[in-house]
């Protein structure tokens, strides 16, 4: 099988930045997409940002020109660099991927969840 491990939340005040990593490991042919995405209390579950294969990226409207996310093919990781962070990004934020295992298994993974909180 699949997992995803991730790290890097915390507590961080306005304005401040953090870098979240996500690293999948197991039966992996290949990753189609990997990115992030956050649950605040109370909302639904949103996409924050995510790549594809081809590197091409996909940001929601309200992390643009403040998050970047990157990769690293090698270490089938992906990360997410906060910048500029708002108490309206407190959120638990999840790592998903969508993973070819070979053998036509293709499947969405999810990780355990990080918690981001930002203070005022």
């Amino acid at each position: 099988q699949v997992q995803l491990a991730e790290s890097g939340g915390g507590l961080v005040q306005a304005g401040g930045s953090l870098r979240l990593s996500c690293a999948a490991s197991g039966r992996i042919f290949s990753i189609n997409v990997m990115g992030w995405h956050r649950q605040a209390p109370g909302k639904q579950r949103e996409l924050v940002a995510d790549m594809t294969s081809g590197g091409s990226t996909n940001y929601a409207d309200s992390v643009k020109g403040r998050f970047t996310i990157s990769r690293d093919i090698a270490k089938k990781t992906v990360y997410l660099q906060m910048n500029s962070l708002k108490p309206e990004d407190t959120a638990v934020y999840y790592c998903l991927a969508n993973i070819d295992s070979g053998w036509r298994s293709v499947n969405n993974y999810w990780g355990q969840g990080t918690q981001v909180t930002v203070s005022s």
